[in-house]
């Protein structure tokens, strides 16, 4: 009979005297260490530290208007072209790269409403309290700026509080009292749209379906319009007001909406019935929201004089970025490469931000950039793990806003608990009514 044994040598795990260390049998292979779990573990926790260490996200700012900021757009055929327009009729445009301003001119008297570029950046439009378009160059490829006298002046018959350009015709549209479509050749707009509201505050084109365009009025309800039809398509009506809304680049259907309820809401314009995500964190009134690149995440500025950044399809803020000398934002934009975030308040300045706050600025050497990827992957693969997802989430606010967010809390549960009492004492067979950020639907033919 054959019997097989395992046979080792003494000599590999047997001590010569009692006062040697002990042999281990070790393999340096890394994907076979015996601890490699718990090591990993330890990384993670490393590097969310260190990115919370080093996240530092304001970068500078733009100092040169003498008025708040209303308005800002940046050029569409470059990065480092930025326009900015204030309340004392102010518009300057900008180098990002320098932080200087190249060009100032006073445009408008009174509030400047609106900034649009035509999709060659050879000029843009504006417009104002003073009721009058404006039409200005725009010396794209060199520093020259543009001249200190528009090249074209429409006036309108009403104030106008926003406006936005086609991304492909000579077409612009402006709202106020009415809604307008202009085309750039004429002094009358081919078309008009009205649907029953006092104002229209913002309008907004579809980068994707070019003719579609959003526009946000003063009787809480949101608009469609499709410039190829003579009347609007639908309107949806929340409880509150909204303020701005964001067309998301990537996705035709969805559109982001800031909203006076202290919210932003994604909607699908195919079913308006009830918003697809309900993003909070403000403490008061969201005034302007923005889109990224990518679409997947947006910029929104508020009342509280914060800025936040949302992933799209998350209901609360990853980041939150503040100043001490901040004031209310009024407007906040994305840059076109996706590294940076502009926003303008009442107290002169624009501030630049980085987008992800601990991203290294400059020149990354293939180690670094090697190691900072392995603690990004480290960091996803265990971020459900109670320490981790603490330190990643934690984020400072300022004391007013801190007491804000218990008090709103504190509000939010005292009206789900009236609101389930109610259905628990409720008679039977009867209906009790839950509260509902969306008010009505309404198409056009149902008017």
């Amino acid at each position: 009979m054959k019997i097989k044994v395992i046979s080792r040598n003494p000599d590999e795990y047997v001590r010569e005297t009692k006062q040697d260390i002990n042999k281990i049998q070790r393999n340096f292979d890394p994907s076979l260490h015996q601890f490699t779990a718990s090591r990993e573990y330890v990384r993670a926790l490393n590097a969310t530290k260190l990115e919370r260490v080093f996240a530092k996200p304001f970068v500078g700012s733009l100092d040169g208007h003498g008025d708040g900021v209303t308005a800002m757009i940046s050029s569409p055929v470059g990065l480092s072209k930025v326009l900015s327009a204030a309340y004392n009729g102010e518009i300057i445009m900008w180098d990002l790269p320098t932080r200087k301003a190249i060009a100032k001119v006073t445009g408008h008297h009174g509030w400047v409403r609106g900034l649009c570029y035509h999709p060659s950046g050879e000029y843009f439009f504006s417009c104002g309290d003073d009721q009058v378009i404006r039409q200005w160059r725009s010396e794209v490829d060199s520093y020259e700026g543009f001249t200190t006298e528009p090249t074209r002046s429409i006036i309108s018959k009403s104030i106008l509080y926003g406006m936005d350009h086609h991304y492909k015709d000579n077409v612009f549209a402006t709202c106020g009292q009415d809604t307008h479509i202009w085309d750039e050749h004429r002094n009358e707009p081919v078309k008009h749209f009205q649907w029953g509201v006092d104002s229209v505050q913002s309008i907004k084109f579809n980068p994707i379906e070019h003719n579609l365009l959003a526009a946000c009025a003063s009787d809480r309800s949101v608009i469609l319009y499709d410039t190829r039809e003579s009347q609007p398509m639908r309107k949806v009506v929340l409880k509150f007001r909204s303020n701005s809304l964001s067309w998301n680049p990537m996705e035709a259907y969805h559109f982001v909406v800031a909203n006076e309820d202290y919210n932003a809401y994604t909607f699908d314009f195919r079913n308006l019935s009830a918003p697809l995500t309900l993003h909070r964190g403000h403490v008061s009134a969201v005034l302007d929201v923005d889109y990224s690149p990518t679409g997947k995440e947006f910029v929104t500025g508020g009342f509280d004089r914060t800025i936040r950044i949302f992933d799209q399809e998350q209901k609360f803020s990853k980041e939150v970025y503040h100043t001490k000398r901040m004031q209310l934002v009024k407007c906040v934009r994305w840059s076109k490469d996706n590294k940076y975030i502009l926003s303008g308040s009442d107290e002169t300045n624009i501030r630049v931000w980085k987008s992800r706050p601990a991203e290294k600025i400059g020149v990354v050497h293939p180690r670094m950039k090697h190691a900072l990827n392995y603690g990004e992957t480290l960091k996803e693969r265990f971020e459900e793990y109670p320490q981790i997802k603490r330190i990643a989430k934690h984020r400072h606010v300022p004391y007013r806003i801190f007491r804000q967010q218990i008090e709103l809390k504190t509000i939010m549960k005292s009206q789900s608990r009236k609101e389930r009492n109610k259905a628990a004492n409720a008679k039977r067979g009867h209906k009790v009514e839950i509260k509902k950020a969306i008010d009505k639907v309404v198409l056009r033919e149902d008017e």
